[in-house]
């Protein structure tokens, strides 16, 4: 199979839409990372999406919708806190966790009687869900377990051969993946933080929890259970400066080593490939997924240190970096 990849325009969305509803799947961009589409509705479909990506059978999907399309379809009743959340902050990097009406495949949600539902902002995949008119669940275009892609290029890079199409929208501004948040009951529970910050949502709903895994083996949303958005080389990950310049000094002579870390930290590392994460907790988010995705073409082993700043987006930064890079806290 060859694998194309053609800029958003009138003729790449119709030929997107034709492999859509015919049970195939595409790559299609977000305002986030780039997903690995597929109908819904369409069990073949859904299923093809889990053998690409080698995507365990129990980690469940996101349905994206556009910004009209009729939810009760698809979800089984709507709650006064969706209602306060879609109106303050969709389309955008958002996923509401609804009881589900049972008609999408049954693949999608893993057995669970919820479904996960996006209104994505990128005009791109607005274009292509209008045309389609049908949940298209969208994973992140990458294989399992691997760095999430932000542009068509890494898309590419992990699939060339997989996919017959990869739709172009450009490198992906947020970086990481939305915030998934269930709003099946009466407060509003995030089970994946993203850039829709836990302030921002009790803001809105007067209050805010976060959901912690307790061994369970069923889960409302993808990116809790296995590790995941690792690069291809090795990694360390350090709470300190001291400690990521010890380790820097032990291996650089045997291994290419390279620094992942916020800019005020750079110019502790001489000699070394480093990788700019910026300043803000929203250039960290943009940066993130791409500069793992540099390191592990240049180095044989990447030492990461976490940023200081905690809470907001960067609760979501410190999420994918945690499960991207493995912890060492103590030099050795």
């Amino acid at each position: 199979m060859q694998t194309q990849i053609k800029r958003i325009d009138e003729n790449s969305v119709a030929e997107a839409k034709e492999i859509l509803l015919s049970g195939g799947v595409v790559a299609i961009p977000t305002e986030t990372v780039y997903g690995l589409g597929g109908n819904a509705f369409d069990d073949t479909a859904v299923q093809k999406i889990f053998a690409v990506k080698g995507r365990p059978a129990d980690n469940p999907l996101i349905a994206h919708v556009h910004t009209d399309y009729d939810l009760s379809k698809i979800i089984d009743y709507d709650t006064e806190i969706a209602k306060k959340l879609r109106a303050a902050f969709l389309p955008g990097p958002l996923t509401l966790v609804y009881p589900s009406t049972g008609k999408v495949s049954k693949y999608v949600s893993c057995g669970l009687n919820t479904l996960a539902v996006r209104v994505p902002s990128h005009a791109g995949a607005q274009a292509l869900l209008k045309a389609v008119n049908l949940p298209v669940v969208a994973p992140s275009a990458n294989l399992s377990r691997h760095v999430s892609p932000t542009s068509a290029k890494h898309v590419y890079d992990d699939f060339s051969g997989r996919i017959p199409l990869i739709l172009d929208g450009g490198e992906a501004i947020g970086g990481i993946e939305s915030t998934v948040c269930d709003v099946s009951g009466e407060v509003p529970v995030i089970l994946r933080p993203g850039l829709i910050t836990k302030e921002q949502i009790a803001a809105v709903c007067g209050d805010c929890l976060v959901y912690e895994h307790k061994g369970e083996k069923q889960v409302k949303s993808p990116g809790v259970l296995y590790k995941h958005y690792s690069p291809r080389c090795e990694t360390a990950l350090f709470t300190t400066v001291a400690q990521a310049v010890e380790e820097c000094e032990r291996l650089r002579q045997d291994k290419r080593v390279g620094i992942l870390c916020e800019s005020k930290w750079l110019d502790r590392f001489v000699g070394v490939v480093c990788y700019d994460l910026g300043k803000t907790p929203e250039e960290m988010a943009t940066r993130l997924y791409a500069a793992l995705r540099k390191a592990e073409e240049e180095c044989d082993l990447l030492i990461a240190i976490k940023p200081e700043q905690r809470g907001g987006v960067m609760d979501g930064v410190l999420n994918r970096l945690e499960k991207a890079c493995t912890s060492k806290d103590v030099a050795h």
